[in-house]
C-alpha cells in the first residue's frame, strides 16, 4: 500500500513546522503521488533547490513509496504573506 496524506502531513509538520501546508493525493487514492504547498521559516535565506531538498529529506521514508512528488510552492512566510495581498 502507498503512502497516505495524512503520514505526508505528519512528517512535513514534525520536521518543518509550517505556518502553512497543503498536500494533495494526486494519484487518485493510492498514495503515489502528491502536490504539495508548504510555507516554513526553515526556508529562510536558501535557495529554491535547497527548499524542495528539505521538503525530500523530511519526506524520507515515505518517498521510498512515493512515484511523483509535485512541490508547488515552498515559501518563506514573509513571502507567502506578500503573495495573500496580491
Amino acid at each position: 500500500m502507498g503512502v497516505t496524506k495524512d503520514e505526508v502531513e505528519s512528517s512535513l509538520t514534525t520536521k518543518l513546522n509550517p505556518t502553512h501546508l497543503e498536500v494533495i493525493d494526486t494519484s487518485g487514492g493510492c498514495g503515489a503521488s502528491f502536490a504539495i504547498e508548504i510555507v516554513s521559516e526553515q526556508f529562510e535565506g536558501k535557495r529554491l533547490l535547497e527548499r524542495h531538498r528539505l521538503v525530500n529529506a523530511a519526506l524520507e521514508n515515505e518517498m521510498k513509496e512515493i512515484h511523483a512528488l509535485s512541490i508547488k510552492k515552498a515559501l518563506t512566510p514573509e513571502q507567502w504573506k506578500q503573495q495573500q495581498s496580491t
